[in-house]
This record gives C-alpha cells, structure tokens and sequence, in this order.
C-alpha cells in the first residue's frame, strides 16, 4: 500500500510540475500479434479507424444544422417573425414585403455555406482515399489510409507522407536513421534524423518485420509535438526485452521522408487522434465586430419599434373610446372582429402597427451587406500589388465575412520559419581569438554570383594561433547533425562527381548547421560525409581526415548547445561544444573570452545568429566516465530527461573557447518595412514559434521586433528554474510598471517615446505553467492577470517552443482579455492553422510546400509583405464603406417610417399607410441601394499612396470608432430631425384647402389636389431627392460610375412614379394613384417646396461637418483638407497659365 502511496504521490507532482509522463497509457500488439502466454494478459483496445474529419455538416444535418445557425442571428429571426405575424392575420403590407428578401438572405448565405463545406469534404475524401502500404503476412499490400488500424506495420517509400502517427521499427540505412521534413507541420524545409528501436532496425525485410513480436506501451494521445514517452517490449525467446521510446522514435501524420528509400514502421495514434489532429481547432464561425454593432443598433431599433406599435395602440384605443369615434370604414372590419375581446383585437392592432412600422428595421440591409462584402472581396484577389511572380500566386479570400475587421486589428500574432524568413541562412563571418574571418557570401550550398576566391579580413594568425584556427574549423565540421546527399541517381548512376568537382549537398535538421558547414567549405575545411560511424573531413592540403564519432549530446532549448566526442586517428579524445554564448561563455576556463564576446556582442546587435565553440580534450578515464553516465541516463525510464540532462552538465565543463560564428537568417522581403508600419498603425505584433529562443530572438531583431534600447525580459524556463514562477512573474510585473508609474501602456498606443521599451520573450513550458489554473490564495494568485499586465506594457512579445494549441491558447488569452481586442493570427505551416482559427482574423501564407494553413485561412497572401497592403489599405476602405453603409441604412429607414408614425396622429390611429404599397417595396429595394452598394463598393476617402505612407491614419479607425453609439445616436436624431422636416413641410403645403367648380379638393396655395395619396407622394419624393444628396455629400472619390448611379437613381424615381400613375394598370384592383404624380409636378410652388424641404433638410448635417472640421478635425480630414488645398491651387495654376498665353497671344497680335 505505501508503494501504491509512493507511485500517485509522484504523479501527482509530476502533473503538477508540468510533465504529462504516464497520465494513461495504451498499449498496442505491433502486427495485432499476441503476447506470449507466459508473459502478460491480451486485452484488445478498440482504437478509432484513420479517417480525418474537417467538415461541419453532413447530406443529413445540413438543412436543420444551417437553418438553427442563420435563425440564431436576430435579424433573420426577426424578419421570420414579422413574415409570419403577415401571413396570419390582416395586416396593412403583404407578406411578400418581408418574406422575398428574407428568404434571398437565407438561401444566399446556405448555398455559400453548403459549397464551403463541400470544398472540405472533397479535402478530406482525397486524404481518407489515399493508398498506403501495409505488411501483412509477409507481403506488401495497399489499402486506403482510412482503414489503417493502430498496430499495422507501414511500409513508406522517400517523398510520401506518413499517414499517422508512427514508431520507427526500421530503415533502408545501414545505421537504423531516417530523414524527415516537416515543411507541411510547421514550415520547416529543412531535414530532421529520426532514430529506429535499436532492436528492430536490422529487420529489413517484409518477412523479417512481419516476424517481429513485439508490444508497446505508451501515453493516450496528447497534443504536445514536442513530447513522446513510451517503451517497447520485444520477446526475445518469450522473454521481454525493454528498451525507452521517445519523441526521436515518433514520426508524426503529415511529415515527409526524405533521403531514406523506405522504412517500416508501426501505427500508434490513428485518425482524430493523431498529434497533428489534437492541434487543429473546431472551425467556429467568426463574426465582425462590424456585424455586432448591426446586432446591437437592430435590438435598439427594435425596442423603438416595439415603443411606436405599443404607444399607437394605447392611443388607438383612448381616440376611440368616444361614442362617437369608432373603426374607420376604410379598414372594412366585420361585425364579427368588432366583437372580439378587447384584449384580442388590441393584440391583433399591435401586430397590425407593428407591420406597419417594421420597415425602420431595414431588411435589405442584411442583403446589400452581404453583395457588399462578396463583391468587395474581389478587389483583394485583383489587386496586382499583392501578385507574387515568382510563385505565380494572388491574394486568395476564403471568406468574405470579414473583410472590414481588417480594418480593426489591434494584435497581430505571427509565425517566424516561412512567415517572417526565407529559412534560407547565409554565412557571414566567424571569429577565433578574435581574428576575423569574411568569406563570401554562401546560402544554403549556393555561392554567390563573383565568388571566385577566398576573402579573408586576418590572413596572419601567429604559430599558436594557426593551431587554434585549424582546431575551430574541426570542431565546426564535426560538431553537428548534417548528412551528405550525393546528387540524384540517373539512369541507375549515381553521378556524384561533375567535372571533377563533388555535386553532393548539406542536409539537416537545422539550416543554421548547413551554413556554417558551408562556411568551412569555403574557409578551407570540407566535412565529407559519416560513414560507419567514422566523420570524414577533407582539409586544406586536400588531405582526408577520419574522426570516430563515439557521442552526440543533442541539442535542447534548455542547455542551448549541442557537443559531440570523437576519436581522431592518432588516438586522441576531444569534446566538441557549440552553442549560444550565454550558455558556453560560464562553462569556459581559459581561451580569449573578451576579444570573442565584444564580437558576439556585436554581431547579435546587428540581428545576426551567433555561436560560441569550445572544446575539451578527454582522457580515457575521463572517456570511460562519460561513457558510464550516459548509458545509465539513457536507459531510464522515468525520468530519462531530467537524468541526461544532469549526465550533460557533468560532461560540458572545464571548455577551452575557440570562437564564435555569425549566421543571418535572411528575412522575408519587406518583412521589417511590414513590422515597422504595423507598429506605427498602433498594432501590437507577437511572434509565436517553435524555434528556439536564441533563433527567434535574433530574427526579432533584424525584423525590427526588437529595437537596440528594447530591454528584454525574460520568462523561461531556465529562469523559473532559479526562480519560482511566482517570483519570477512579480518581479518582471514590478519592473515594467515601475517604468510606468502603476499606469498601464495603453494597449493600442504601438511605441512611445517617452518611455522604455520593453521586450518579453516567453516559451512554452513557462507558458503552460502560467495557463495552468491555480488556487486562488496570495501565494499563487491570478498568474494569467499578471501575464496579461506584463504583456500590455511591452511593445513586442516573442513566444518561443511553442506547441500548435499553445499558440491558440495565446491567441485566446488576448482575444478574452477585458479590453477584448481585435485579434490578427498569421502563419504557412499546419501548426499554425490552431491560432489561425483562433484569432478574429486568420492569414495564411502561400508557402511553397504545405497548404494547410492556406486552406484554413479566412485570406491568403503570397508573402508576408503583403500584410501592410491588406491592413492599412484594404482593411482601412472597407471598415469607412461598411460603417457608413450600416448608418446610412439606418438613417434613410428612420426618415422613410418616422412620418408614417406621426401620420397615424392624423388618421384616428386607423393603421393607414402613408405611402403606397409599390413606394413601400422599392423604396429600399430600388431606389436608395444601388447608391450606397456602389459607395461601399468603390469609396475611397484618402488616396491608397498616402495609407500606405502614412500607417499612422489607421489610428483613425481604431477600437470600432465610426459605429460608436454617440456615432449612431446623432445619425437616428439627424434621420428623425429630417423626417418632422419633411412631414410638417409638407402638412402645412397642404394646410388650406378649398372645392374646385367640378367638386375637387384643392389647396389654395399650390392648386394640388388633396388627399392622403398626393400628401405621402409629396413626403416620398422629398424623402428620396434628401437621403439620395446626403449620400453624394459624403462621397469624396467620384467617378463615372458614381454620377450615373446617384442621378441615375433619382432618373429612375421619377421615370417610375410617371409611369407608375400615367397608365391604369389592368391587373390592379386599386388605381388610387393615378395621375397622382404628375398632378403634384404641374404646381410650381411644389416645386419649390420640395427644394425648400430638402434643403433645409440637409443644412444641420453640412453645418456640422463644418464647424467640426474647421475646430476638432481628425488627422483623415486634415490630409483631405490639404489634398482640396492642392486641387484648388493646381486648377488656378492651370488657369493663370491659360490667361497668360491668351494675353501672349493678343500681344502678338
């Protein structure tokens, strides 16, 4: 029982400490053979098949799953209300009014929605049908990828993918090896070594693997890429042998092998339970902050609607309860309905004035929104700008929801590898004992163009120092994990010379290890190949030298170095040690340390990726010691890390510094022109990636993340080591408010001058630990809230090591936090599709190898300069188009249903419509839209040049500020203003009337006829000249288009109206508005009124205008102001230059 005890105990405190070592575990019968009976019991675990979904609906749930989703926005189950209230009872409209644009809304957005999903559903089909080889029997067969089962043993050739998640039994190398990469993982071109079970790798074979009786045992599926714990058990004559699998052995869904013919490996995670599958995000569906305040001003136009029918009503009934008041004649109520219950017929009135006025809530809106949008789309795809030539690629958008949140990014999150770089590394210099050495420029096994010759800043090292120059060069050729691809077989040759020289190139894990071993090819000293465990290096006297390799201690983002021991042919034993400076410099006991550190210093000043080389010769003693404490570190099963960890920095000590080297990782073009103006338009940029800290750090630097007086603050896992996590976190908290004096930065004031700028640099096992939920009591308290304060006081945020859920948990943390910003996630690889689906905004980059991120993306763009083009150009245009559109609809229904609301105070609340029925259907359908969809559509307030140049004037936009409810309120009270305007102008027009000599109505001061159908023409055309005008006020860029629109509608209108009351339409049973129209244009003081009307309509909103920008003007009006000023000064220029040729001209005369 105390062992029992023993063993929770610890792993509780494993758990707790972040270790997600044996939490459960599964075990799988490799070949879906039986243990032997001696051995342990046989249980068959029931495992999920391969199949990956990534759709939402299937043939079955679509119509109901896709109904409830559009029915779940209000205004849909709105208008579904009123559609239904119309088709019940007697209502003053007819249902098609509500029910046509309705249902247009509903199938439009279902058949955008279905196609999208079957988009997804023909991606999954093509991974699910896939062929895969599988032993069976001992023979290869084929079978679709869906049907693979945990335990089948995979046969993969060079260039497939994985179809799950694998252990690796064994390989076509001699050495048990293979080569992946995981370029459609996380972006990363280059090669990673994955290392077969020591057992298994001789069986090479069908036969032989099919033979191989084995079981493993290992974790239930996690999402950590970065973390595997498991154990193999082979029998071995009945007896089990034991042997750690770890995160070397995994080879995970998606990745690709490489530079290995074939491998045979065993089925371990399948399907949804793949590590790859754990990281993807459910695709939610995302809504604009744009469509939240439509919700929110509908709620509120509803509340008024719902105020109007309820105030009518009650005055309904208080106008009627006079005797001698009752139901007008009109409304042809039967005696029936008049002896209703009071309770039912005032029910029935309300849901009467309720029709009546439902047209202040504009469902046409909904429908111009989405045209707007889905037009609007296309100008990102044509844009010429954001073509990129060399992959032959445009802008892609994969939803057109959410074109103007591009306009409201406050943070932008981004990958590094393939998104801010190349990945392509060049060698730019190494120093040793502080000489200098300058080759030429070397990328990824390609020299430059002129690089013919050696080129050396310190040619004359003395005596002692030659030896040291050599030695450096050595350990730089030896201390690494490249592999050497000899060119491609070609008619079964393998052609490996070419004119005498060797074609063959540099592969490996790490494109910094690439450069550098290219930087010593071009220094004089060339790394060969490995070859029974023996490095070969061929040196300046182009003589070959053979090195035994007997260890590699790996790199880990912990230690941050990597060392290898090896055997010369004379016998002698040395360590080799390469790695970040603050991680060799305190490990070294002699070597010119301060000459090598000013230049270190130096280079990383300058963005460049620097590493320090040390070495250790070894006795054979001290061999045979190493050899013990790795061995002993290796074979554990608990806590395997933590013990090479302490075997390492046993064996890393008492170093001789050599020197150091420079790498630059050359960045994406324009990427720090990109960051720069990002930060300038207020956006505050996070990197997040799975690189080590020294890597990304130095990328940050030369992206212009970092600045040179940037201090940067640490948390990390080396620091919460020292420190607990609780200090750790206080102290940096105590630190950057200390700079601010308790006051927070603003979290969308981008840099600021006037104080420090604080970097934070965080990775992923901090990360969690910070994510973890804690108690709630003084010692622990609320650890995200501090993060979160940190993060807000630090210009930029460098999040290292992070796993894919990690980065969307970042993502989530930001987007949740109180001031609930707008969030931005960017990346190329399949890591990055989690915080892609995350963020409010997701972006993908056309990468040359993997399309997952692309295809999760709501846009995708060729490179990641494009960015600025997308945000402070596009995203700026479309946020002003869509804001006024939204306040425009609004504005114009409040002027077209506000008169019919006070009409009802002149016609005994009777439910009679001002207008008729064919101005109440097009009114919003056909003579207002085309306006204002064109405006959204093609307004350009500013020139794109100058957002470009200036990122500041997003600043403008920021924080939702052209829909904010002061915003809103003016507009409703501008649309109420004009709407009495209108209404009243018009009422006193008609104030006096007198009988003509054939029994007609008219007024006597416009000889109109009067009655209730000129009366609402009359407010109908004034209502569609005023909102048309306040329309074309607002337009600052016009075109042809613009002017046939705007005039062409008011054509329209009026071409309409003499039509529509010239002809007696046979198919009516009405011709109330007959001669109507043309009657009103005969009397020339309606003519005059109507201009009156309309401008004294649109005076206060010019006034306005004015006054504003003449005293408080935004830094948008100034440079319209300027732009006028320019205009104005080029057309009197023109004009004074006219003048003077005609004065030339008379003179001449």
């Amino acid at each position: 029982m105390g062992m029992d005890l023993s063993t929770l105990r610890t792993l509780i405190i494993r758990y707790c400490v972040g270790e997600e070592n044996w939490v459960d575990s599964r075990t799988i019968y490799i070949g879906h053979k039986e243990p032997p009976p001696s051995t342990e019991a046989f249980i068959q675990q029931r495992f999920p098949d391969n199949r990956i979904v990534s759709s939402k609906y299937t043939f079955w749930n679509f119509v109901p799953k896709n109904m409830f989703e559009q029915f779940r926005r209000v205004a849909n189950f709105y208008f579904l209300i009123i559609f239904l209230v119309q088709l019940i009872i007697d209502t003053p409209t007819s249902p098609i009014t509500s029910g046509l644009p309705l249902f247009f809304v509903i199938t439009v957005t279902a058949i955008k929605q279905g196609y999208e999903d079957w988009l997804r559903h023909k991606s999954d089909n093509a991974v699910n049908q896939c062929p895969v080889h599988v032993v069976q029997h001992g023979k290869v067969v084929r079978k679709q990828s869906r049907k693979l089962r945990v335990g089948d043993v995979v046969f993969v050739k060079e260039d497939e993918s994985f179809p799950c998640d694998l252990i690796l039994l064994s390989s076509s190398r001699e050495d048990g090896t293979c080569f992946v990469t995981t370029a459609s993982l996380d972006g990363e071109s280059s090669h990673k070594t994955l290392y077969a079970v020591q057992d298994t790798k001789a069986y090479r074979t069908e036969q032989e693997v099919d033979a191989i009786h084995a079981t493993i045992e290992c974790e239930q599926p996690q999402p950590d890429l970065y973390k595997f714990v498991g154990r193999i058990n082979v029998y071995m004559d009945n007896e089990p042998v034991a042997r750690p699998l770890g995160s070397e052995n995994l080879l995970l869904r998606g990745a690709t092998l490489k530079n290995t013919e074939h491998i045979y490996a065993v089925v371990i995670y399948t399907g949804m339970e793949t590590k790859m599958a754990l990281n993807y995000q459910s695709k939610s569906q995302k809504r604009s902050a744009v469509e939240k305040s439509m919700n929110a001003y509908l709620v509120v136009y509803l509340c008024i609607l719902i105020s109007k029918a309820l105030i009518n009503t009650l005055l309904k009934y208080v106008w009627q309860a006079e005797a001698n008041r009752d139901e007008p004649w009109y409304n042809q109520r039967t005696e029936s309905e008049k002896q209703r219950h009071i309770v039912i017929r005032a029910f029935t009135d309300f849901l009467a004035f309720m029709v009546l006025f439902n047209y202040i809530i504009p469902v046409s809106m909904y429908v111009t929104v989405e045209m707007q949008k889905f037009l609007g789309s296309y100008f990102i795809m044509w844009d010429d700008e954001m073509f990129d030539e060399e992959l032959g690629e445009r802008a892609v958008v994969n939803t057109s929801d959410l074109n103007e949140e591009l306009g409201q990014v406050e943070y932008v999150f981004t990958d590094k590898t393939g998104t801010l770089t190349e990945n392509n590394m060049e060698f730019i210099e190494c120093c040793v004992d502080g000489h200098v050495y300058v080759p030429h420029a070397i990328c990824n096994g390609q020299v430059m163009p002129g690089a013919a010759s050696m080129d050396m800043i310190d040619t004359s090292p003395g005596p002692g120092a030659r030896e040291h120059e050599e030695l450096f060069f050595r350990a730089l050729c030896l201390c690494h994990t490249v592999q050497v691809k000899e060119e491609e077989t070609v008619d079964g040759i393998k052609h490996g010379l070419h004119q005498g020289k060797s074609t063959s190139f540099y592969i490996s894990s790490s494109p910094d290890e690439v450069a550098l071993v290219e930087g010593m090819k071009r220094l004089g000293f060339t790394y060969l190949r490995l070859k029974d465990s023996h490095m070969e290096i061929l040196n300046r006297e182009d003589e070959i030298e053979r090195f035994e390799l007997l260890e590699v201690l790996t790199f880990d983002s912990v230690r941050r170095r990597m060392s290898v021991i090896v055997r010369a042919s004379t016998g002698e034993l040395y360590l080799f040690c390469k790695g970040a400076d603050s991680a060799i410099f305190p490990r070294v006991i002699s070597g010119k340390v301060d000459e090598v550190k000013a230049r270190v210093e130096r280079n990383a000043v300058e963005g460049l990726r620097t590493l320090c080389v040390a070495y250790r010769p070894l006795s054979p003693e001290q061999y045979e010691e190493v050899c013990h404490l790795l061995s002993g570190a290796k074979l554990a099963l608990q806590d395997r890390d933590k013990r090479l960890a302490e075997a390492y920095y046993l064996i890393e000590k008492d170093l001789i510094l050599l020197g150091a080297t420079a790498v630059e990782d050359r960045l994406q073009e324009k990427a720090a022109d990109t960051i720069e103006s990002l930060h300038k338009a207020g956006m505050k940029v996070w990197v997040l990636t799975g690189d080590k800290m020294e890597t990304a750090a130095a990328t940050c630097y030369a992206s212009k993340l970092f600045h040179r007086n940037t201090q940067i603050l640490e948390l990390t896992t080396k620091r919460t080591e020292e420190q607990s996590l609780h200090d750790v976190l206080f102290d940096l908290s105590r630190t950057v408010l200390r700079q601010h004096g308790g006051m927070t930065r603003d979290t969308f004031s981008g840099l600021s001058g006037d104080c420090t700028d604080y970097g934070l640099i965080i990775d992923g096992a901090t990360l969690s630990a910070v994510m973890r939920p804690g108690q709630e009591d003084s010692s622990s308290g609320n650890y995200k809230e501090i993060f979160l304060e940190i993060c807000r006081n630090c210009s930029a945020v460098l999040c290292c090591r992070m796993a894919p859920l990690q980065k969307a948990q970042i993502v989530k943390l930001i987007k949740d936090s109180k001031e609930h910003p707008i969030t931005l996630a960017i990346g190329d690889g399949a890591n990055d599709v989690s915080m892609i689906l995350e963020a409010h905004v997701g972006i993908g980059i056309m990468g040359k190898e993997g399309r997952q991120a692309v295809r999760n993306s709501d846009y995708a763009i060729p490179k990641f300069k494009h960015l600025k083009k997308i945000l402070l150009v596009h995203g700026h245009y479309y946020y002003i188009r869509i804001s006024e559109l939204v306040q425009y609809f609004f504005y114009k229904n409040v002027c077209f249903i506000f008169p019919q609301f006070l009409y009802q105070f002149f016609c005994g609340f009777s439910q009679q419509p001002l207008y008729d029925t064919a101005y109440l259907t097009l009114y919003n359908i056909s003579f207002t839209s085309l306006p204002i969809l064109l405006y959204s559509l093609i307004e350009q307030h500013i020139n794109m040049d100058i957002l470009k140049k200036d990122p500041s004037l997003y600043r403008d936009i920021a924080k939702n500020s052209l829909l904010r409810w002061p915003i809103f309120i003016y507009w409703t009270i501008l649309g109420v203003y004009d709407a009495i305007v209108m209404f009243f102008g018009a009422y006193f027009l008609f104030d006096n009337t007198t009988f003509t000599s054939n029994g007609q109505l008219m007024t006597t001061n416009t000889q109109m006829m009067f009655g209730n159908w000129t009366f609402g023409t009359l407010v109908f055309t004034v209502l569609v000249f005023t909102v048309t005008f306040k329309l074309a006020l607002d337009t600052h860029y016009w075109t042809w288009i613009n002017h046939f629109v705007i005039w062409g509608s008011l054509i329209f209108f009026v071409v309409f109206s003499l039509l529509w009351g010239g002809i007696i339409w046979p198919f009516l049973n009405y011709q109330r508005m007959y001669y109507v129209f043309m009657q009103m244009l005969s009397s020339g003081p309606a003519w005059l009124s109507i201009i009156l009307l309309i401008t004294a309509s649109l005076l206060p909103d010019v006034v306005k205008k004015v006054i504003c920008r003449a005293l408080w003007p935004t830094t948008t009006e100034r440079i319209q102001s300027v732009r006028d000023m320019r205009v104005f000064e080029r057309a009197l220029a023109y004009q004074s230059s006219d003048s003077l040729l005609d004065g030339e001209a008379v003179t001449e005369a």
